[in-house]
Formats: structure tokens, sequence, C-alpha cells
């Protein structure tokens, strides 16, 4: 939902009250199962996401966004006019592109947000189709602009399409896909963006789309209503998808959690587990309140609130995401990742009090003795600060059979939990190894090889030429200090010939990588290596196909990984 709305309607209504009448119903005395060695999927921080959650001059500070990873936004449209919840429009999606493109962030284009009011006031198609070519030609014009990773064209029509005045909604989505690709056939379209998923509903507007040739390139939906329905909505997607005969398309859930929750790190676990679990491309955490501020992680526009601090444990996961089952479907749950280079299980959980259980499987490359530390945060609001969660406990304990359980007492339901688990021996004292996998990746595919570094690697880095199509891939890293770093890259160059791509970091001055000739493409060894002056804390790192400012790599090259000594 774009804007707070009246809570008598009974969608938030119900969301609301999931929250606020009771802690979750399952008893104390659930577990959450996480297996280690099962991976799913690369971290990409899918969640790490918000609708308007930056505004014009870097509200909030990259300070409080490049810890988090923050994946993708939706922000309003070129020309912004929406005034949310009465704030003056704010949030254009090409004024803050500079601040998303220093995290690493793609950016959706909300395109009815050109319009003032929410509900938008329809006006008349001459109005609206003139509009549309506006703002598509104020991006066109932003040549400098490479992060604009979708045109949502709509936004909640199952509840602010004005069909007396404007028409059915399947036959105006054919009307302004065509308008938008007259101009522009390069950049995704989203769509449909309903409040809530409807099977029927979908189905109606899919058979359409297909019909007609508009099909949205990344589907779109809101969970606003309680996390238990994400599984069984992409599910019924999914076999609605196939029965149609339509190939799998991209998913983005870009608002999830209700008024009640947005602010309830307990609650954002059980969302952000569900979101991994489903496999979904991208989730904005959804707009309530007061914009630039990502939904409220962030107050005084540097200072970090308690649900912050969940997300900022979700940033600090690399490697793969592992499995996490539950004996609960309303209350505990979690999410949790494994970083082989370094050893590192983390997991994130919460939505359930009292005392539970955590139960971990597949820990045999940590060896016989580990050490364990819980750590929690509070459920603060979103205006006060929380300047450092809370340890709870450090311990050693006996790994046995590749298994260890963990019991957690006195849980609060509302606050969210971290649980890390790493050799007794000790880990590097910082991240030297970054997976491409993990990194922030434009234009460019995700890929497997067994030979690759954690299973993972980026390929198709191939386009270079229009800021629309620019393949590059953003490393964000953090380093103890200020100095020179030696950067090792891991790739694969099958061409036969050297390749190169440009190197540039932290906005600075381009230089070129040479690859040479490898033995295949998808076969991993081979390594370069540079040197980066890196400042200390959090630097973004890319290397590019193609980029702004770059003329453009020779040849084709795959990234594995990048290792800074």
């Amino acid at each position: 939902m774009s804007r707070f709305r009246v809570l008598a309607l009974a969608l938030v209504t119900t969301a609301t009250a999931l929250v606020t009448a009771s802690p979750p119903a399952a008893a104390a005395g659930a577990t959450l199962t996480v297996d280690v060695a099962q991976p799913f999927r690369p971290v990409t921080h899918v969640a790490s996401g918000g609708l308007y959650g930056l505004a014009e001059n870097s509200r909030p500070a990259d300070s409080t966004l490049l810890p988090i990873k923050v994946n993708s936004l939706t922000q309003p449209a070129p020309g912004v006019g929406q005034r949310p919840n009465g704030q003056p429009p704010g949030g254009d999606s090409l004024l803050v592109s500079p601040q998303a493109t220093r995290v690493g962030a793609g950016e959706f284009i909300r395109m009815p947000d050109i319009y003032p009011d929410f509900p938008y006031r329809w006006v008349s198609w001459n109005d609206w189709l003139a509009k549309v070519n506006t703002m598509v030609n104020a991006r066109l014009s932003a040549t400098t602009v490479s992060n604009v990773i979708g045109w949502e064209l709509w936004n909640e029509p199952d509840y602010t399409w004005n069909t007396a005045a404007a028409g059915n909604f399947n036959d105006a989505w054919v009307r302004t896909y065509r308008a938008v690709r007259a101009l522009d056939t390069l950049t995704p379209i989203v769509g449909p963006s309903t409040a809530t998923y409807n099977r029927s509903w979908m189905q109606s507007f899919l058979t359409n789309a297909k019909n007609t040739g508009t099909l949205p390139d990344i589907i779109c939906w809101h969970e606003l209503q309680n996390p238990t329905r994400i599984a069984s909505d992409i599910a019924d997607y999914r076999n609605l998808e196939s029965s149609l005969g339509i190939s799998p398309r991209r998913i983005s859930i870009n608002e999830y959690a209700a008024t009640g929750e947005v602010d309830v790190p307990g609650r954002i676990a059980s969302y952000v587990a569900k979101l991994e679990r489903g496999g979904v491309e991208s989730a904005h955490r959804a707009f309530w309140y007061e914009y630039g501020t990502m939904n409220g992680l962030v107050v005084n526009n540097n200072q970090p609130t308690g649900t912050w601090w969940l997300y900022k444990w979700y940033g600090d996961m690399a490697g793969n995401m592992v499995t996490t089952t539950t004996t609960t479907t309303t209350g505990l749950d979690g999410f949790a990742a494994y970083d082989g280079t370094r050893k590192i299980v983390n997991v994130v959980f919460g939505n359930e009090a009292g005392t539970n259980t955590v139960n971990l499987t597949g820990l045999g490359a940590l060896g016989s003795s580990v050490r364990v530390t819980l750590t929690s945060t509070p459920s603060s609001g979103r205006f006060t600060a929380v300047t450092a969660p809370t340890t709870i406990s450090t311990t050693t304990q006996t790994v046995s059979g590749g298994r260890l359980s963990v019991s957690v007492p006195g849980m609060v339901a509302t606050s969210a939990y971290q649980l890390v688990v790493e050799p007794v021996s000790g880990v590097p004292a910082y991240q030297q190894r970054y997976e491409a996998e993990n990194a922030s990746v434009f234009r460019a595919q995700r890929l497997s090889a067994s030979s690759a570094s954690g299973g993972g690697y980026v390929g198709r880095i191939d386009n270079s030429g229009t800021p629309r199509t620019d393949s590059y891939v953003d490393f964000v890293v953090n380093v103890p200090a200020a100095r020179s770093y030696t950067m090792t890259i891991g790739y694969a160059n099958g061409t036969g010939a050297t390749a190169t791509q440009g190197l540039a970091y932290n906005g600075g001055a381009w230089s070129t990588v040479s690859y040479p000739p490898t033995s295949a493409w998808g076969e991993f060894g081979a390594t370069v290596s540079t040197s980066v002056t890196l400042r200390a804390g959090y630097n973004v790192i890319r290397l590019a196909k193609g980029s702004p400012f770059f003329s453009g790599g020779t040849g084709y090259a795959e990234l594995d990984y990048i290792q800074l000594t």
C-alpha cells in the first residue's frame, strides 16, 4: 500500500490485529531447525528493500544503508506529484538514483506517483498518456542513471483503478504497456502490483496479457495481510503461471508488512524467512509513515531503530541461504546463511515468546567445539534509536554428529534474535572473500558451477553502451583500515583471447582489469590481481562490462569472487 489508509479497511484491520491483539497463537516451546548442509540459493538480501525508502539530499545517510545491503527500492516517478501522508512530494527516482547507486541498490519507478493524491485521481487518457511520455523521456534523458530495473505501470489496481472513468484495467494495462514500449524497449516492466494476491484477478490479468503480448517481465503483488499467506500465494501463482503456459516470471513483493508489523522485528523475521523460502527476487518494506527513513529503520537521518539491527544481521550474511523449518506456521520462524569461507553460520529468528529451541544440523565443517553468540534487538518503534543490539550470551558448545541444539529462554515475541555459530578457534578478523553471486548484479546472471567458490558465479556480463542495459557487478565490502588492498579476482574467460572490464570504487576514476583466456566458461581457478585503495568501513567496488563514465570492456569474462588482502 502506498499511503497510510483508514484503518477501517478490512485489509489493514486484519493485519494489524494479528500483531496488536496478542502474541502469536503458537504455544511456547517451538523449534526452528537450521540445516547448514542444505543451501538453497545465494545470499542476495532479497527482502532488504523499501517503498519510498530514500528521499532527496541523501536521506537517510549512506552509513545507515550500506550495512543492510539494500537490494532494491520502489521510488516515485520523475516529476513526482505524490504527497504521501501530506508530506511534500519527494523521493523522485531519478534524483535519488545517485545515492541508491552509491549503496548498490536498484530501483523500480512507480509511474502513477506522478499524481498528487492517493487513491490516484484519474483525469483522462490524454492526460495519463502524456504523463507516461514525459516520465519515460525524462528517464531516457538521464544518461548517467543505470540502476533503474523496472517500470511499475500502476499500483494496486484492485483498489485504486477508476474503472468507471478509465475503463477495464486489463485494457488499460495493454494501452500503458504499449505506450512505454514505444519509447523504451529495454527496461523491464513490472506488474500488476495488486494490493493482495487473488487468483481469479491474476488469472484474468495474465490471460489478457498473454493474448496481447504484454506480459510483465517481473510479476508483482503485495503481502500486507499476514506472512503465513506468502508460501501459498507464491505456490498458487506458480501453478497458475504453468497452467496458462507462461514461462516463469521473476517475482517481486514490493510492499510487505502491515502498519502494526513493519516496525516489529520479531514479525519481520517471519516475513523475511518466508520471502527467502519462496524464492522471490526482491521484496520491499511497505510505506506507511515517513519517506526517506528506509520505512522506519532510521531515525534522525543516521540513527538505527531496533528493527534496523535485524536488517544489519541480514546484511552480514554471506555465502548461501540454508534451509530452515519450523514446527509452527504462525509463530517462531527464521532465516539463516552459511559462509563456507569463514565457516560462520548466521541465524535470525523471532515471532515467538517463552523458551524455544534452535536445532542446527550439518555443522561438521566447524569442528567439534563451537562458539555460540546469542543477541537480541527490541521493537523500539520508528522514533527510538537503538545504538546496539543486546548480547544475551556467548558460550562454547560441543557439536555431536554435526548437530547442535540451542535453547533460547525468555524470548519476547516482538523482538528478533541472532544466533551466530563459528569455530571456537576463531574466524578471520574481517570478511576478505566476497562471492560475485552475493553482490548487486545488474543485467547479468547468477549461475552455478561445481568449480566456483561457494558453488556460484556471475556470468553473461555482456552489455555496454546504454545505461538501461549496462552489465556490472557492485560489491559492498567492509574493511578495517584505510589503505591499499590487493584485490584478487577469480574469473573464467572462454573466448580464447584476453578480455577486459572496467574497475571503479566509491564512484572514483575508472581503470581496466585484463582477464587472460582460461580453459572454458564456467570452469574456475584462474585469478588476476590489482590494487584498490579503500577507506575504513564500507566501500562499493564495481566491475563492469558497461557503466556510465566507462567506455566499455572488450570480450567477455565471468566473475567468481573478489578477495581483499
